[in-house]
């Protein structure tokens, strides 16, 4: 839909979605279909009407509050960076007047500046010419200010397209990725720790719609387990405002009362993991999710090591996906910070359950032999009669529907 300017200028947001753009042109209108529905969905919740635009590689977002449209969308799965630009006429001295005006407020005398100018559509001028005319009118106007085009301290960005002009002197990053809900329903298991809800943002960051399963240790857990990773399915839940994500938690303290009782301690671990694929397999089944995810990483703890996730791996039923598995375990906690879910004092999150030492080669037909021996079967069946659900909506528990 292409707009209509007038002599006005207008403040509106601008969505970039990048990986989008490379996608045949069916996908690429359905995938920009659910992005928009998506930003709908996002800016319903927080009561913030809004005008949408979609041009080549661009969503142009009208509304009254622009500054907080671009704080909710700016955290959309699929967008590159949001910008709020003054949207003017589509011709060049209109462009420059809007970005004069810009600079004059925010280029600080003796500053070192830049113009990155595009043209798209637009015939009679070319970038290169746009740029030199803004950059010289803007010179005028700070003559102090001078002109640094490989290391500047204030850039102004100025597009002329067949819409109208773009012009903006910031980019707000934005995830990335492909929009909530383009690949489908996936579960994710969810501990209190750092990797799981990293591993499970990642998927929604992949355009999962992504439900969560818990397994509660009972009285072998930490006093803050619980509680932490109900606050980690809050946070994520932030990142894709207006959609529902539902917590499965399954009551596991019967059968970690067989595990330390009657399993050989240094199994107890693959035990435990080889339990988890199974009772995440049949939600999957049950639920009709594509995939389970983990946050395992190979090596990082022995559970891990590739010897045991070939043991764990065959217990599952149903397709693993694992997007931490090549992470170092800094890689992991940088992106923990950066969504929200890393605490530097997370409480009490132990499992007293964990042995001295345990395995970090096990072999298949021990580990078989040692889940018949405490009922794996018939405690993975009590785990599922008995899941109780937690949901998250915008940051924020809420009543399971």
């Amino acid at each position: 839909m292409a707009f209509q300017a007038d002599s006005r200028v207008e403040r509106v947001v601008m969505l970039r979605y990048g990986e989008i753009f490379l996608k045949s042109e069916p996908v690429k209108r359905h995938f920009v279909g659910t992005l928009l529905r998506n930003c709908t969905r996002a800016l319903g919740a927080a009561g913030l009407s809004h005008r949408a635009e979609v041009h080549r590689g661009r969503v142009i977002l009208h509304g009254e509050c622009p500054e907080e449209i671009a704080s909710i969308v700016s955290r959309l799965f699929g967008v590159v960076d949001v910008s709020i630009c003054t949207l003017t006429l589509p011709d060049p001295r209109s462009v420059t007047d809007a970005a004069v005006a810009l600079a004059s407020i925010n280029l600080r005398p003796g500053l070192r500046f830049a113009v990155r100018a595009r043209r798209q559509g637009v015939e009679g001028i070319t970038s290169q010419e746009l740029g030199a005319r803004v950059g010289a009118a803007i010179l005028d106007a700070v003559p102090s200010a001078r002109v640094d085009l490989g290391s500047p301290e204030y850039e102004v960005f100025a597009e002329l397209r067949d819409f109208g002009g773009l012009v903006y002197d910031s980019r707000i990053p934005a995830p990335g990725g492909l929009p909530w809900g383009t690949q489908g329903k996936i579960l994710a298991l969810l501990s209190p720790g750092i990797d799981s809800p990293v591993a499970m943002w990642m998927m929604m960051r992949r355009g999962c719609e992504v439900d969560a399963l818990h397994i509660h240790g009972g009285g072998y857990a930490g006093d803050d387990v619980l509680s932490t990773t109900l606050r980690h399915v809050s946070t994520l839940s932030s990142w894709c405002t207006g959609f529902l994500i539902t917590l499965h938690v399954a009551d596991a303290g019967d059968f970690y009362d067989d595990l330390v009782r009657r399993a050989e301690p240094r199994l107890r671990c693959v035990l435990c993991k080889r339990f988890m694929m199974r009772l995440g397999s049949r939600l999957v089944t049950r639920g009709g999710y594509l995939a389970l995810c983990t946050g395992d990483s190979i090596g990082q703890v022995a559970s891990q090591t590739m010897a045991n996730l070939s043991v764990i791996s065959q217990a599952a039923t149903v397709p693993l996906v694992r997007p931490l598995v090549a992470f170092d375990k800094q890689d992991a906690v940088n992106l923990a910070k950066k969504i929200g879910t890393f605490e530097r004092q997370p409480g009490d999150l132990a499992c007293s359950a964990v042995p001295r030492v345990p395995a970090t080669t096990s072999r298949l037909e021990g580990v078989i032999a040692m889940e018949e021996k405490i009922g794996m079967d018939d405690h993975v069946s009590y785990a599922m009669e008995r899941l109780r659900l937690y949901c998250a909506l915008n940051g924020a528990l809420v009543k399971p529907e």
